[in-house]
This record gives C-alpha cells, structure tokens and sequence, in this order.
C-alpha cells in the first residue's frame, strides 16, 4: 500500500495541536479569551456592548466630579458672600442707633460701600474653567442658565439643575443694598437692615439649592461607581483568558506536538524498514 495511513494520523494531530496551542499561546499573551469574533461570536458582541457601557461611566464618572466642582466653587462664593452680608448687618445695626454721631456714619458708610463693592467682584468674576458662574460681565454666567450634566453612559441618564431663579433674586436683593446707605440717618440705617436680612435670605436659598444637588451627585457617583465594578467584573468573566486554564492547555498540546513529530518520525521509518524488506 502506498498510503501510509500512520503518518496521516500523525500530520493531522499535529496540525491541530500546533492550531490550539497557537490560540493557548495568543491568549496568554494577550490576557484575552476572545481576540477575534471567531474565537466567541456572541461572547465578542456582549463584550463589546459591556465595554462601551464601563466606558461611558468612566467618562460620567468624570463629568460628575467636575460638575461637583463647579457647584461647590458656586457654593463657596455665596459662602463668603454671606459672611460680608453679616458685616454689613453688623454696620447697618450699629448705624440704626442714634447713639452715633455723623462721623461714626460716614466711617460705617465707607466700610459697607468697601463691602458692597466685593460682592459685585464676587457677583462678577467667580469662574470656573475660563468661563463666569454668577452674572459676569453681561449677566451671562452658567448659572444664569440651565445647565445639563451627563451622569451616566445612557442617553437617559441625565441631571438638569435649574438655578436660574435663584440667582436671579439673589442679584435683585443684592443690587438693591447699592441704593439707600447708612450714614443719612438711624431710620435709613434700619431701612438698610432689612434689605441686608432679605439678601441673606435669597443667598440662603441658592446655597441651599446648590447643597441638595452636590448631595445627589455625590449619591449618582457613589451608585455609578459601583454599576462600572459589577459591569467591568461582568466584561472580565466574558473577555479575559483563564491563565490557569490556558497555561495548562498549552503544555498539553506542547507535549502532543512533540508526539506527533516522533510519530511522524516513526512512520517514515516503518516505510524504510518496508523497502528493507523488498530489497
């Protein structure tokens, strides 16, 4: 017989064990169980999907850090607007008595125009990034404004914050402390006091509003972190090789590589020993 059927076994075994330990190889460099669609079809279409969804929550893992930043840089200028609003109740207090002569107004004049005059530049210049918050220049700050935070990788996983009312009444009550003054008289001076109480007030709110949205955004991040864990741990079960698995694997078909080549070997010999015979 020309066909030698025992060096087609052995060719065969060794070009699927030189085929396996090809792939045993490949994903153990990679750390990939799927490193092509062929290696898992369905498997490669749920990854992917998993994948882009951790993706999109790394990125609103970041959106939402840096909208907390902006609403707390927001939060810390009303902060020290409200404590030049106590000063400026202190002075208006101390000028409603009449107790104080002229001078004495004129010197508490000058220290609360001083004031007033920091809480335009807070009102005006506090920014985040390059661009105003509260009213900049032409009353166009972020705040004025409602302003969309993309907390999740959905495109229904979205925070709306509408803070524009708030400001709005913040500006008025904070504008209206620039008419009236307190060294006219101690009724002028009382007058004062209740607009300098009213702006406290309306910076309350605001405060009060930006609080309750950092609060939702630090839960958002807290529920968000974890969904990205469970999701990548998910995408890691499908995708990523198991090196036990695949280590052995390759030992194995190493050591039927080595088989099949001696086999190989065998079988040319037996068709010499054949030749032998007929000689």
């Amino acid at each position: 017989m020309f066909t030698n059927s025992a060096a087609m076994a052995s060719t065969n075994s060794m070009n699927r064990a030189n085929s396996a330990l090809s792939t045993a190889m490949e994903r153990l460099g990679t750390g990939k169980r799927i490193n092509s669609a062929a290696d898992d079809a369905a498997g490669l279409q749920i990854a992917t999907r998993l994948d882009g969804q951790a993706r999109g929550m790394g990125v609103a893992q970041n959106n939402i850090a840096k909208a907390t930043a902006m609403m707390q840089t927001a939060e810390g200028a009303f902060d020290e607007v409200n404590n030049i609003l106590f000063r400026m109740k202190d002075l208006a207090t101390q000028a409603a008595d009449d107790t104080n002569n002229k001078d004495d107004r004129t010197a508490m004049q000058s220290e609360f125009d001083a004031l007033n005059a920091e809480l335009g530049n807070i009102m005006k210049n506090t920014s985040y990034g390059t661009e105003k918050l509260l009213t900049g220049n032409a009353s166009n700050g972020k705040l004025t404004k409602e302003m969309q935070f993309q907390i999740g990788a959905s495109k229904d996983e979205v925070l709306k914050v509408d803070l524009s009312t708030s400001l709005s009444g913040v500006s008025t009550k904070l504008t209206a402390l620039a008419t009236g003054g307190i060294s006219g008289s101690a009724s002028g001076a009382n007058a004062m006091l209740s607009k300098v109480t009213d702006a406290l007030g309306s910076v309350g709110k605001i405060r009060s509003d930006l609080g309750a949205n950092i609060n939702r955004l630090g839960h958002t991040a807290a529920n968000l972190a974890n969904m990205k864990d469970n999701t990548e741990l998910n995408l890691g079960t499908i995708r990523d090789a198991d090196f036990a698995e695949e280590g052995s694997k390759m030992s194995r078909h190493q050591m039927l590589m080595q088989s099949s080549q001696m086999m190989l070997s065998q079988s040319k010999g037996m068709g010499q020993m054949v030749l032998g015979m007929l000689g």
